[in-house]
């Protein structure tokens, strides 16, 4: 048995826990080098990854292009490249004029997931290093060949799951790789959210002059079906199963890739998920994707994840906690961590008794409110040959199937099966 690890150990080996092995890279610059980044969305989480990559970034990038479908975000983002990077980026609306400039070392890919494939694939082809936002892709086939893609292209991908980035959840990974929480089987993972009857889960607000003219329709559909330019799918597009799947691959392929991530675990083994659209139903309402979702994973070695979310109550905000035999780990709103050693009412071993509680605290100990910053820093320095990405175009993928076996056990109403020999997905 390791022997107890305090709160005065675990903040001095945080540095080195953060601290990844350098590998060898295709192109990686040099360390006077600053890296040319193209930006392909500019929107909501866009703008704020951006802000992003220059708190972590500055003296190491230049943002030299900017491109968005709207021509409002496409304003924004060129403005904030203008006052954080002192520099004016050539702006666009089509991200293959990008991916044509010789001079572009690397792109974020900031758009609905829907566009995730097509682009990657392109930017790859155009050998550039890319970091994509969560989900991998739209499906699990098109993130098996965009796997096969990344692996071709000899290039750094870094997918955006910027929790295995932060100091907290590697932390946690540390205690269970220690033996604190003895054997564990269970994880609970839960989300929750509320907001006002006015102001429904992802509805959000469509800008005041927004219009088919400053919205290319064709471009944002790429390939989604075809339909009549319509504003709220343009703007709130999270809600409809054309360009999102909702809460499994937006909310729980985090929680199931950073579990993953400190269990040491891969992919489940079957996957039954229920729930449905149960606030926010007036007459107009026209979403596809449930408010509510409960998902139980099962894996090959005797783990479980029960994952719950709903839109409807915030009470107990979000977290994962990870329930070992001899101790709880709880890592909660990407803020705290705590651990708890499992007492059995008194009759735990000795050893375990003479365990410690502990809580960190991101902002506090760390300086660090979550593992964003951290996370484009890592694939920044990926890219000149510095450290590994931490979030792979593999693992990517992993969390995404997670996401993607909720999605079609709620809509087939059936136990989904994956059999890691063929990769693929049957139904019980």
């Amino acid at each position: 048995m390791p022997e107890e690890l305090g709160r005065r150990t675990f903040l001095k080996t945080s540095a080195a826990a953060a601290a990844l092995a350098a590998p060898a890279v295709h192109n990686a610059r040099g360390a006077g080098d600053r890296i040319n980044v193209g930006w392909i969305g500019s929107g909501t989480r866009g703008y704020h990854c951006l802000e992003q990559l220059y708190k972590g970034n500055k003296d190491k990038i230049v943002v030299t292009h900017i491109c968005d479908t709207f021509t409002g975000n496409l304003a924004k983002g060129k403005d904030r490249v203008q006052t954080m990077g002192a520099n004016t980026p050539s702006t666009h609306n089509d991200y293959r004029d990008i991916l044509a400039n010789r001079e572009v070392d690397a792109v974020f890919i900031m758009t609905p997931e829907h566009l995730h494939h097509s682009m990657m694939l392109a930017a790859l082809k155009a050998g550039k290093h890319v970091y994509v936002e969560k989900p991998l892709a739209h499906t699990i086939e098109e993130g098996a060949e965009l796997v096969k893609a990344a692996k071709k292209a000899g290039r750094i991908v870094q997918v955006g799951t910027q929790n295995r980035s932060s100091a907290l959840y590697r932390r946690a990974k540390e205690m269970v790789e220690q033996g604190l929480i003895g054997d564990c089987h269970y994880v609970r993972a839960f989300w929750y959210r509320n907001s006002a009857g006015d102001n429904p889960a992802w509805r959000y607000k469509i800008p005041p002059d927004a219009n088919e003219r400053n919205s290319d329709w064709e471009k944002f559909l790429g390939p989604a079906p075809k339909r009549a330019f319509d504003l709220r799918r343009y703007y709130q597009w999270r809600l409809y199963w054309d360009y999102s799947g909702g809460i499994s691959t937006d909310l729980l392929v985090h929680q199931t890739d950073i579990t993953n991530f400190v269990m040491g675990k891969t992919l489940p083994s079957s996957c039954m998920a229920s729930g449905g659209i149960y606030r926010w139903t007036g007459a107009d309402d026209d979403r596809d994707v449930p408010d509510t979702l409960s998902a139980i994973y099962d894996y090959p070695d005797r783990f479980h994840i029960n994952y719950s979310c709903y839109f409807g109550n915030d009470h107990y905000g979000y977290g994962e906690q990870f329930l070992g035999n001899e101790g709880t780990i709880e890592v909660l709103n990407r803020q705290d961590l705590h651990y708890t050693p499992q007492l059995l009412r008194g009759a735990a071993p000795e050893a375990v008794k003479a365990r410690k509680e502990v809580h960190l605290n991101g902002p506090k100990d760390f300086g660090e409110p979550d593992g964003l910053v951290t996370h484009i820093r890592n694939f920044i320095e990926s890219i000149r040959g510095a450290q590994k990405p931490v979030a792979p175009v593999e693992a990517g993928q992993q969390a995404a199937i997670s996401g993607h076996m909720a999605t079609l056990s709620l809509k087939n109403g059936k136990k989904v099966v994956w059999d890691a020999k063929t990769e693929k997905l049957r139904y019980v």
